[in-house]
């Protein structure tokens, strides 16, 4: 009789105790939620408590450009797939929607979020109705735009045609007009790196994202533009500078090879087409003296200042965004190179028409 009193007893100690743990369990997962939920509210309070600190005089002062890889591709897709039909999509009016909704935080961010979107304006919705409870997507949609706004569009370029004397063609496209930094199947690897401690003449974040290739990769432009700095800099080496032709984005391509940094043809005033190759891979800079390796690992540091207004163009007030994201995303558009024998410089083999850069062009003639 004791011996089944005290087994009965265990019994009961057991699920008590068993009891407890789960309550326990459910308490934890319930702080969790909180801490979550309180996390996001944190993160939205932090960046939009002040409307002041995104703008002074009407000019945006600060851009945490977080879109994820994921998000960028499935806008992208969506875009590129509605040209042509009866409703237009723009992957940059609905990445600026989904960060509206989620105040800028891309980690929890799913797809279906942007198929929703992209059904909803199927059916008849406009952007105006959609985000008009949605304070800062006016924000959103002007920090993106000066991100993204040269990257897809309508443009004409050669491809492979073995029927024809040159081996190629023109054709008309539309999609992704913007290109990989890195000439196609020439290997590199990185990882995000941004806001990374430097510490080379004074102690700052790293403004960019590290490209990790061999010496002498032909380095390829990004997008048209016009080239603005072209020389030695002791914390770049020799380093590019591109301004887009809209004017809202500096692109820096840094530590170049040494004794052959740049293609050839290239001067300040150049204007690139986007795939155009610019210079060559190295590990230049760190010092006042010019044509110094003194970089340890040979690699391209490639960045992007956004320029709301020219007052922030070289001022402690630079808009220096993460583009690690937007290399993955450009990685589906590589630049394919042949070198000329006689100069030793890479040239495209595609050429590309682009309509902005050939009205330039035509200006110019």
């Amino acid at each position: 009789m004791r011996l089944h009193l005290a087994t009965k007893t265990g019994v009961l100690h057991m699920y008590v105790i068993i009891g407890r743990r789960k309550m326990l369990l459910s308490l934890i997962i319930i702080v969790l939620c909180i801490s979550l939920v309180i996390s996001s509210i944190a993160i939205h309070n932090l960046v939009f408590a002040a409307g002041s600190s995104l703008y002074k005089d009407g000019i945006i002062q600060w851009v945490d450009f977080n879109v994820s890889y994921e998000a960028l591709e499935k806008a992208m897709k969506l875009d590129i797939e509605s040209y042509g039909k009866e409703v237009k999509l723009d992957w940059i009016e609905m990445l600026a929607y989904c960060a509206a909704k989620n105040g800028g935080n891309f980690k929890r961010f799913k797809t279906s979020q942007l198929d929703n979107l992209a059904k909803q304006l199927k059916e008849g919705k406009t952007m105006e109705e959609l985000t008009k409870d949605l304070k800062y997507y006016p924000y959103y949609l002007e920090a993106y735009s000066a991100v993204l706004s040269g990257f897809l569009g309508e443009f004409e370029i050669e491809v492979k045609d073995e029927a024809s004397e040159t081996g190629k063609k023109w054709i008309k496209k539309y999609g992704l007009k913007a290109f990989c930094p890195i000439a196609k199947n020439y290997y590199f690897s990185h990882y995000d790196d941004f806001g990374n401690k430097r510490d080379y003449g004074f102690t700052r974040k790293h403004l960019g994202n590290d490209l990790m290739g061999s010496v002498g990769t032909p380095i390829i432009a990004v997008e048209s533009g016009i080239v603005e700095a072209l020389g030695w800099n002791q914390y770049g080496g020799w380093r590019i500078g591109i301004r887009s032709l809209d004017r809202k984005r500096y692109y820096y391509y840094a530590h170049l090879r040494q004794n052959f940094p740049y293609h050839k043809d290239l001067k300040e005033g150049s204007i690139v087409k986007a795939g155009d190759v610019i210079g060559y891979l190295g590990r230049t800079g760190y010092s006042t003296k010019e044509n110094t390796n003194n970089i340890k690992q040979h690699h391209l540091h490639f960045g992007m200042q956004l320029v709301f207004d020219e007052s922030q163009k070289e001022s402690n007030n630079e808009i220096w965004i993460d583009v690690y994201n937007i290399v993955k995303l450009l990685s589906k558009n590589k630049s394919e190179v042949v070198k000329n024998p006689n100069t030793k410089d890479y040239n495209r083999v595609y050429d590309i028409k682009i309509p902005e850069v050939e009205a330039i062009l035509n200006q110019q003639q």
